[in-house]
C-alpha cells in the first residue's frame, strides 16, 4: 500500500486519521484524547456530552422544569458543561500530540450558544469544529471568532456551493477541511436529498471529484477533503491516496473506534457489533430530525417499522374512496376510510393494537395500549434537544412549535441515545452504525473478540488495513 504522508490539518502536521465524532458521549474525551496522542485528529461529540462531578462520577442529566422552554434551558446548560468537561479530558489525554476537534449537530437545539458556551472555556484546548446535519451557515463566524477553523459535513458538491456562496468565503482561512460524507454508507444521520434515491447508492468518487473542482473554481485546491463512510481497509482506497485529481484526502473513521478499549459504549454493545451481518444496517427516515439515518436492525427500528405499516389514510368526511367509517375514541365524530384500511385496522385492533394515534399527514397508526402511553409520556418529556422535532412538535423558534401535529411514527431521540450510551439493552434502543459495521466479524483484526486500544488501531489502519 502507498505511504500515508502526514497532513496539516488545522495547523499542524498529523496522520490523514480522523476520528468521527459520535453524539451523546459515545466519542469523548478519552477516545478523542487518544486519537489525537496516536497522531491523528481525534473529535470528541458536543452533543449533550457527558460531564463529572467534583469527585470524577458520571453528573446524571436529571431535568426538573415543569414546562419544554424550561427543561431546554436546562439542556443547554448540560450540553455546555458536558463539552467543557471533553474538550479538557482530551487535551489532557492528548498531551500536546495530535488535533482536537469537536463535531456537533447544526439541527441540535441552540446549536450556537452551546458553541459559544464551550468554545469561550476551552481557548486552545479545540483546534476544529466538524459540524453537519443541516446546513451550518453560521459555524464559520463562530469558529473564526475563536480561532479555530471549521470543518462542513456535506453529501454534495452542491451543498458545498451553497455554504460557501452565503457564508464561507468570508472566513476561507479558517476553512481547515470539507468532510465529505457518504450519504449511502455512514452512520447516523445522513445527507440524502431528495434528488437521491436511497436505495440506489452512488459511488462516492465522481461525487468527490466533483467536490474538488468546484473547490478549485474558489481557490481551494489545497484545502483537505476528508472521506467518511464507508472506509474500513485503506488499502481498498488506494486509488485516492496521492491522486492529483482528487488533491490532498483524509480519512474519517465513525464505526472501528467504536471498538477499542477507550470507548465508552458498553461491553453488550461491543460484543454486538462482532456479530453483525452485511444487511444488518439499515438506511431508515424514522429519526425526529427528518433525516435519513443509518442504525443496526434490531427490536428497537423493527417496532417502528412495524408501527410504520400499520398505517391508513384517512378524512374527516367521506372522500373519494374514504368512505368506510371508523370510531377514533369514545367520543366525537368518526373518520373515514377505505373498505380494505378499515378491514386491516379491525385485524389490528383484534390482534392488541388497539390505540389509534392521529399522524401530522392525515393517517392513523395503530399501537398496542402500553406503547401508546410510552409515546405521549416521552412527547409530554420533551427537552427540546433539536432544533425542530417531528416527534413531539417542539421548535427553538419563538412560537415553540412546529405548527404540526407531534408524529407517532417517530421517537425521542435524546431518551433513546442517552439509554443506549449509558445503560441501556442495546437492542431495545437505537444503535447507530455505518453500513461497513458487519465487516467486523470477518476482518482477522478482530478475531477471537479481540478489542484494540486506540493506539494500535490507528498503527493497523495505517498498515492499510
Amino acid at each position: 500500500m502507498k505511504a500515508l504522508q502526514p497532513l496539516l490539518i488545522s495547523g499542524q502536521e498529523v496522520l490523514p486519521l480522523i476520528e468521527g465524532g459520535k453524539g451523546i458521549s459515545v466519542s469523548n474525551g478519552e477516545s478523542s484524547g487518544a486519537w489525537a496522542a496516536a497522531g491523528g485528529v481525534g473529535t470528541f461529540s458536543g452533543v449533550n456530552a457527558d460531564s463529572y462531578d467534583d469527585d470524577g462520577h458520571l453528573f446524571p442529566q436529571i431535568y426538573k422544569g415543569k414546562t419544554r422552554g424550561e427543561r431546554h434551558k436546562e439542556l443547554i446548560t448540560f450540553s455546555i458543561r458536558g463539552g467543557i468537561a471533553q474538550a479538557q479530558k482530551a487535551h489532557e489525554i492528548a498531551n500536546g500530540q495530535g488535533r482536537l476537534h469537536m463535531n456537533v449537530l447544526w439541527e441540535m437545539a441552540a446549536a450556537e450558544q452551546i458553541l459559544h458556551g464551550i468554545l469561550e472555556k476551552t481557548k486552545g484546548l479545540i483546534h476544529g469544529i466538524t459540524c453537519g446535519a443541516g446546513m451550518p451557515y453560521k459555524v464559520a463566524e463562530i469558529a473564526a471568532h475563536f480561532g479555530a477553523y471549521y470543518y462542513p459535513i456535506v453529501s454534495s458538491a452542491r451543498a458545498f456551493r451553497a455554504l460557501w456562496l452565503r457564508s464561507y468565503h468570508k472566513y476561507r482561512e479558517f476553512l481547515g477541511g470539507v468532510v465529505y460524507e457518504d450519504p449511502w454508507l455512514a452512520g447516523g444521520h445522513n445527507g440524502l436529498s431528495n434528488s437521491e434515491d436511497p436505495l440506489k447508492p452512488e459511488s462516492p468518487f465522481p461525487r468527490v471529484l466533483a467536490l474538488r473542482q468546484l473547490m478549485r473554481e474558489y481557490g481551494l485546491g489545497d484545502v483537505p477533503i476528508v472521506m467518511a463512510g464507508g472506509v474500513w481497509w485503506l488499502s481498498e482506497w488506494q486509488d485516492w491516496i496521492g491522486n492529483p485529481d482528487l488533491g490532498p484526502i483524509a480519512f474519517q473513521y465513525g464505526t472501528r473506534p467504536l471498538l477499542t478499549q477507550e470507548s465508552p459504549i458498553s461491553n453488550a454493545w461491543k460484543q454486538r457489533l462482532l456479530t453483525l451481518k452485511a444487511g444488518d444496517v439499515y438506511l431508515n427516515k424514522f429519526s425526529p430530525t427528518g433525516f435519513y439515518s443509518s442504525a443496526v436492525r434490531n427490536p428497537f427500528l423493527k417496532e417502528l417499522q412495524e408501527r410504520s405499516e400499520r398505517q391508513v389514510a384517512y378524512a374527516l368526511e367521506p372522500l373519494g374512496e374514504l368512505t368506510a367509517a371508523f370510531q377514533v375514541g369514545t367520543v366525537g365524530k368518526p373518520v373515514y376510510m377505505t373498505p380494505e384500511d378499515l378491514t386491516r385496522a379491525q385485524g389490528w385492533i383484534a390482534a392488541g393494537f388497539t390505540r389509534p394515534m392521529r399522524t401530522p399527514d392525515n393517517t392513523l397508526i395503530f399501537v398496542a395500549p402500553d406503547r401508546a402511553q410510552m409515546i405521549l409520556a416521552d412527547q409530554i418529556s420533551c427537552m427540546g434537544c433539536l432544533s425542530a422535532c417531528h416527534f413531539s412538535n417542539w421548535s427553538q423558534s419563538e412560537a415553540g412549535t412546529t405548527g404540526r401535529k407531534p408524529d407517532p411514527r417517530s421517537f425521542c431521540i435524546q431518551k433513546t441515545l442517552q439509554n443506549i450510551s449509558h445503560d441501556g439493552d442495546v437492542e431495545k434502543q437505537l444503535m447507530f452504525a455505518g453500513h461497513n459495521a458487519y465487516r467486523f466479524a470477518s476482518d482477522p483484526y478482530y478475531a477471537n473478540g479481540f478489542v484494540p486500544t486506540v493506539k494500535q488501531l490507528v498503527e493497523r489502519i495505517a498498515t492499510g488495513y
